[in-house]
């Protein structure tokens, strides 16, 4: 791989192409149209399955091989897909029991896509089959850039209960724990006499008279993202055998609960992402930001590729707001600016049928006369520009830690309160750094956190006693840490840390949670000096902590509800209420500073030593002590810049330059 994510230099661009819903005599078309507005890179064969196997024995390559000789022949190269997110009819009906199955025994039904059982031999030998006939035939096409495994795993169907995934769950199980005898300690099944004598006794979290075994649960989560992955790994390997040294991906879903991108990243050449932010929503572009920090932070840093989202509007929401003009070209460069070195959509030529017929594309219904399409031509002529940003790093003095065995055992039932949604508190405290201007990575817990000057853990409901001893550890050797509420609360078993919450993080925050105190639907609480907290609120008693603010209405009035505790060389906060707000002193102590001053609604980024700046807000915005050539016009700038509204600068600064 040269400096880019390919083989292609420089930035990639372009999007899913589906020319078998078309004739032929558009594919010449579309390649010429290609080439005028500076696509390099589609993905092709996403959904091809049926077309290229008609039946168990019957293969069509013929019309593949024309259509990358095609792009080839155009300068563009091809991110293939494997096809084996949808299973054709023939296959469905001579093995019927691929159907997923739901937690009430409904069996879903072919007419969609994704519909299979992970754990399914059939499907999976399918799928290993089809992608060893794709790999063989177009391994050294020069057309080749990339391969693309399935597509948006677990986007409709993240688990089955059949049997045949019963069966696999056990085989997990087996694998996991030493015998019954400690599967039956995990789970803790002397309660409601759940206790286990046999493996073949043992069911998925079917759909039960009443609350399901948590541990059971939890296993049961960590099952299906395995399941999944292990689809992904049996068509990889089929790629790296027959296709070695050419990158292999998936594209993931953005901050997605039902797998852990953690480990699926760690088996990816390069991470990809579709991401599809709401142009109805005010504050899109802050979750999307913090979707795309994750995106580079599951592989250290790495540039990753955005593969997917919408030029305008999408086709599945209720109401589908499309992008006014100037939007998709200002969030297509906050992706670069978060460190991907593409971006890409869905899709290149807007269908005619189907059920996203509706979905926009860079070649829209009405062809090269519409403003999607001019605004496709003039964002690739844009992005040209950028070609030496690829390669390089943002980097970040602030993480925050994302744990998805916490995230799955935080959003159970029977909790002290069914309103904790992980992702939002998450959005709510990145939405605090973002409008510092503060860079922001991602970590796993127990990950190296000593680069960070501040690392935040909106909330680690389950915490693993080795994850804990890092956190200690890195506030004893002078870090700042902030630790949201409901934390450290049980071990990656899901059985309470006994000694007084939170037991495990007792030491560090200098503090014991008595109770906790969810607040209902429609309260609030005052905290002095900071604002009114909403969804929680908890009863403590500090040790060696200080508290920084108070409970000032309500039963916890005059108790600490922010504390402060001095550890070894650094400092822990403790955040026991559902207030963002509190996250500024601890900013302010931490010495952590903006990449780059800017006004409010002004996004500003860093990468290597070229600076963005976005402008989110609906009127314009002044940025001032800057030095540097704008790569999007050429011009120099000294002193300020005015940026009108989703107007935005790309300088390359004399800063030196860190690449990957």
């Amino acid at each position: 791989m040269t400096e880019g994510l390919t083989r292609i230099p420089g930035l990639l661009y372009g999007g899913d192409y589906n020319p078998e819903q078309w004739p032929e005599p558009v594919w010449a078309e579309d390649a010429e149209l290609m080439r005028e507005a500076g696509v390099n890179l589609v993905t092709v064969g996403v959904f091809s399955w049926a077309r290229l196997q008609p039946g168990p024995d019957e293969w069509d390559f013929v019309w593949l091989d024309r259509l990358l000789d095609l792009l080839h022949a155009h300068g563009i190269g091809v991110d293939l897909a494997t096809a084996t997110a949808s299973p054709p009819a023939w296959l469905v009906r001579a093995h019927p029991e691929i159907l997923p199955v739901t937690a009430d025994g409904v069996r879903l039904e072919f007419g969609s896509r994704q519909h299979y059982c992970p754990s399914s031999p059939v499907y999976r030998a399918a799928a290993v089959r089809l992608a060893r006939a794709i790999a063989e035939r177009y391994h050294d096409h020069p057309a080749l850039a990339l391969w693309h495994v399935h597509n948006e795993y677990g986007d409709h169907v993240t688990e089955c209960f059949c049997d045949v995934s019963a069966a696999d769950f056990r085989r997990w199980l087996r694998a996991r724990y030493d015998g019954l005898d400690a599967l039956n300690a995990a789970w803790g099944t002397e309660f409601w006499s759940q206790r286990y004598g046999a493996w073949d006794e043992i069911e998925p979290p079917r759909t039960a008279p009443g609350p399901v075994n948590p541990t059971q649960t939890l296993d049961w989560r960590r099952f299906c993202s395995d399941a999944l992955l292990a689809c992904h790994l049996g068509e990889k390997a089929v790629l790296d055998e027959v296709s070695p040294g050419v990158p292999v991906t998936t594209n993931f879903m953005s901050m997605f609960k039902a797998l852990d991108y953690w480990e699926w990243a760690s088996h990816e050449d390069l991470v990809s992402d579709d991401a599809y932010p709401d142009p109805a929503d005010p504050e899109a572009h802050i979750t999307a930001a913090m979707n795309y920090d994750l995106m580079r932070s599951l592989k250290g840093g790495r540039p990753w590729l955005l593969l997917e989202q919408a030029p305008s509007a999408v086709s599945w929401r209720p109401v589908n707001v499309p992008k006014r003009p100037g939007l998709h070209r200002l969030w297509s460069l906050q992706t670069v600016a978060h460190g991907a070195d593409g971006v890409m959509y869905f899709q290149w030529r807007a269908s005619r049928a189907g059920a996203e017929k509706f979905h926009s594309a860079l070649l829209p219904h009405g062809g090269t006369t519409s403003r999607g399409w001019a605004e496709t031509v003039r964002f690739g002529g844009e992005l040209a520009r950028l070609t030496e940003i690829a390669g390089s790093r943002v980097t970040a003095d602030t993480a925050i830690v994302l744990d998805w065995d916490s995230w799955w055992a935080l959003e159970q039932d029977d909790h002290p309160s069914l309103r904790l949604d992980l992702k939002e508190l998450v959005t709510s405290w990145y939405s605090v750094l973002w409008r510092r201007g503060i860079a922001v990575d991602f970590v796993p817990p127990g990950a190296d956190l000593s680069p960070y000057r501040l690392v935040l853990a909106p909330n680690l409901y389950l915490l693993r006693n080795e994850a804990a001893t890092a956190l200690t550890r890195y506030v004893r050797n002078g870090g700042h840490l902030v630790c949201g509420f409901f934390s450290g609360i049980v071990d990656e078993n899901d059985h309470i840390h006994l000694g007084g919450y939170p037991a495990p993080l007792r030491e560090v925050l200098g503090i014991v949670v008595d109770e906790f105190w969810p607040i209902p639907d429609g309260d609030d609480v005052k905290v002095a000096p900071l604002g009114v907290a909403t969804l929680w609120s908890e009863w403590l008693d500090t040790t060696t902590a200080e508290a920084v603010a108070s409970y000032a209405s309500g039963e916890l009035s005059g108790r600490p509800a922010v504390t402060r505790n001095a550890h070894g060389a650094g400092l822990a906060w403790y955040v026991s209420c559902h207030l963002p707000e509190a996250l500024g002193a601890a900013v302010d102590a931490a010495g952590v500073r903006p990449v780059h001053p800017v006004p409010p609604g002004v996004e500003v980024t860093r990468r290597g030593r070229h600076l963005f700046l976005l402008n989110h807000a609906p009127v314009d915005k002044v940025v001032r002590d800057l030095d540097g050539t704008d790569l999007l016009t050429g011009a120099a700038v000294r002193g300020e810049l005015r940026l009108a509204p989703l107007g935005a600068a790309v300088l390359r600064t004399s800063l030196p330059e860190r690449r990957s």
